[in-house]
């Protein structure tokens, strides 16, 4: 059996590097860009590092604003309405995984009208044809959206969030700049690398993991792990290593999947609007006890990875404590909520757990689970 693995045409890493921006669409002739972004980073002038570099170059651009932190169906339909009449042949998303995942399906609709349908592209949809060159920029150090081929849309009319995984989504160009993540308030940048941290654990245990993600994954906890506490406090070092590590994780899990985790979380989005990392941060360590069986010594790599000392002399099931332990120190430490009390309301939990298991990540879990199973973790995190 043949392991795929699909990253970026190019990728930038560094301050500044926004820069080169304008440097890859003159080279690639495109002509216009459409800017997809959210009212928020427009208002507080994020999108605009990105509008001035355009500008400095010359090159045309209209921007796409109006998208929700759980982008809908709708935002897509309207955004897919924006790039026809804009005329661009390129687009630059700058933003979270929202932003990104938005520009994603745009693109994959727009040279794939047969998926004009939003709802036709949940799960490995049978496209064609590659989407309109995204330039990515996050402005979040979490998501990974940048280097994946995954993308997430609520169905607000299901209150269910689809994942869609489809190669030809890529953004061709991914920038990674720690300045664009400055203006992140304390609890997004906890949030957001907790889901970059989710993203390194459930890729490095999950049932398609190998040699070459595994060496994403373990080095992605690592800088995680020294780096999330900094970012949190707002310095460079914190900052940059967050930019990187996430980056990191995408470069991984996008090729080899999630776990149930990531499905656990995903219609606390659809249904509360929960933000995505939180919810994964809380749902992490309960569903690492959950798996733990089933995950041979990878445990002990993932304490030694989160800094634990002494973990060489341990016995398995200390080794496996000892990385849970890590990981709830790590999300208390930046002041993530520990269960699920303020969030989900008893009548739902049938409802969520259907949910869950139905996601396109449960398929990925190391280990076999069922509705009553996912039900009895969500009742265990109330």
């Amino acid at each position: 059996m043949a392991n795929r693995f699909v990253l970026n045409e190019t990728s930038y890493h560094g301050k500044g590097a926004i820069a080169e921006i304008a440097t890859e669409i003159k080279a690639r002739a495109f002509k216009k860009a459409l800017v997809c972004s959210d009212p928020d980073l427009l208002k507080f002038g994020v999108t605009k590092k990105v509008t001035d570099v355009l500008e400095g170059a010359s090159i045309p651009y209209e921007i796409y604003s109006g998208i929700k932190p759980n982008p809908t169906i709708e935002n897509v339909k309207e955004g897919v309405e924006v790039f026809k009449a804009s005329g661009a042949d390129c687009l630059v998303a700058v933003g979270g995984g929202s932003s990104i995942d938005t520009a994603k399906a745009i693109g994959i609709i727009i040279t794939n009208p047969e998926f004009s349908d939003v709802r036709s592209l949940e799960g490995v949809a049978p496209t064609k044809n590659k989407c309109v060159p995204i330039i990515a920029v996050p402005t979040t150090a979490g998501t990974a959206a940048e280097v994946t081929i995954n993308y997430v849309i609520t169905d607000a009319e299901k209150d269910r969030k689809m994942v869609c995984v489809d190669v030809h989504d890529i953004p061709v160009v991914a920038v990674v700049d720690p300045d664009m993540m400055s203006t992140m308030p304390k609890g997004l940048t906890a949030a957001t690398g907790m889901d970059a941290l989710t993203h390194a654990i459930e890729g490095y245990i999950t049932g398609g993991a190998w040699a070459l993600s595994d060496m994403f994954h373990i080095k992605a906890i690592e800088i995680i792990a020294k780096s999330l506490r900094g970012a949190v406090e707002g310095t460079d070092e914190g900052r940059e290593g967050m930019a990187l590590g996430q980056y990191v994780a995408g470069m991984g899990f996008s090729n080899v999947g999630l776990g149930i985790v990531h499905s656990m979380a995903h219609p606390l989005g659809a249904l509360y609007d929960t933000p995505h990392g939180v919810a994964n941060a809380i749902i992490l360590p309960t569903v690492m006890e959950y798996n733990a069986p089933a995950t041979g010594e990878k445990y002990r790599d993932i304490a030694v990875a989160m800094g634990v000392k002494g973990v060489e002399a341990m016995t398995i099931d200390e080794a496996r404590k000892a990385a849970i332990d890590a990981v709830k120190r790590l999300s208390a430490d930046v002041g993530i909520p520990a269960d699920l009390k303020e969030i989900v309301k008893a009548e739902d939990i049938d409802f969520l757990a259907r949910s869950a298991y139905d996601d396109a990540c449960r398929p990925g879990n190391p280990r076999e689970t069922s509705v009553e199973e996912i039900k009895e973790l969500y009742l265990k995190l109330m």
